[in-house]
């Protein structure tokens, strides 16, 4: 590991998985923490922390406000957890307008009624100018566990891979606002609650194996994570993949892996096979989610490895991201 922290320590790929194994799990070594999940679980509550520090604050689709709450509240609904609370401490540079502030909290007001959850702890700190960079948020989320047992460590050849959604959506959105790319297109960040799809799932009675959101990193970090803590291999139909064509017209023309764009509402799903035509149907009754797919199998064939397979026959290894694709991100 390097001597001093660099940006791509926080990308989501292995560069992070690597700071924390070495520097953070070294030295908080516990079982519930090396489960390594979206959120703790502890007895019937599920537990979550994120810290937010998206560049710019306001962006096609969302802004920090509503990325801070839905990525908390994500995180509890990918462990089969209903949001019921939230603490919000914020970090606001000396001189960070009222009226931007207003809106930033506004939207983190609409988003906790989407998920039926409240905000009921909080902090507020203000630092000299060019201290911190306009404004920072952390969220600390509390849910109760609807359905247990759902676990990345769980992945078995008896399930299937779904993608709720169309990937790389925030990745790409929020590059384009970043270097001034004028589009015209509908291209949006993903960002969006998804306790209202996971519900809809449980409620259906679709039995779920493991969910994660693709954040940073996105689907190729979800993928790899869950192969090696699973010990199996997950082979990819890269045609079934659900992408955008504005995605894909952003990574023709910057050379990135939509497989590796951040994403804030777009959830990878293992299920047992009997259930994929099921979850497949209620998942598209969601407007957002009209390209939600099977995408792969859970095999066997090379352990802890993701094989990405093209529509020409030819295979390779879909690896975790590395470097510094995107930072500020979310």
């Amino acid at each position: 590991m390097t001597k001093t922290i660099t940006l791509a320590q926080g990308n989501g790929g292995e560069e992070n998985n690597d700071l924390i194994k070495k520097v953070f799990y070294k030295a908080f070594k516990n079982e519930i923490l090396e489960r390594s999940e979206d959120a703790a679980v502890i007895g019937n509550l599920a537990m979550t922390t994120d810290s937010f520090t998206v560049s710019p604050l306001f962006f096609a689709g969302a802004d920090i406000g509503k990325l801070a709450v839905c990525g908390t509240c994500n995180d509890l609904a990918m462990m089969g957890a209903k949001p019921k609370y939230l603490t919000c401490s914020v970090i606001i540079e000396e001189g960070f307008e009222v009226e931007s502030l207003e809106r930033i909290v506004e939207s983190m007001r609409a988003e906790l009624a989407i998920n039926g959850a409240v905000v009921v702890s909080g902090d507020t700190k203000v630092v000299p100018k060019g201290s911190v960079d306009k404004i920072f948020i952390n969220t600390t989320g509390l849910g109760e566990i609807v359905q247990a047992g759902i676990s990345s460590n769980n992945v078995s050849e008896e399930d299937v891979i779904l993608i709720n959604r169309d990937i790389g959506c925030h990745g790409a959105t929020i590059f384009a606002a970043r270097e001034g790319i004028e589009m015209s297109s509908t291209l949006r960040s993903d960002c969006n609650s998804l306790y209202p799809q996971v519900k809809a799932l449980l409620d259906a009675g679709v039995e779920i194996t493991a969910m994660r959101d693709a954040t940073r990193g996105g689907v190729a970090a979800v993928l790899n994570e869950w192969a090696r803590q699973s010990d199996v291999c997950i082979e990819v139909d890269e045609e079934k993949l659900p992408i955008s064509d504005e995605v894909k017209g952003i990574c023709e023309m910057l050379g990135f892996e939509a497989t590796a764009l951040a994403n804030e509402g777009t959830f990878v799903l293992a299920i047992k096979k009997g259930s994929a035509a099921k979850a497949l149907e209620i998942l598209k009754s969601f407007e957002v989610c009209a390209m939600a797919s099977v995408v792969g199998e859970v095999t066997q064939k090379y352990p802890k490895k993701v094989i990405l397979k093209s529509p020409w026959g030819t295979s390779r290894f879909l690896e975790t991201p590395n470097g510094e694709l995107l930072p500020r991100i979310c």
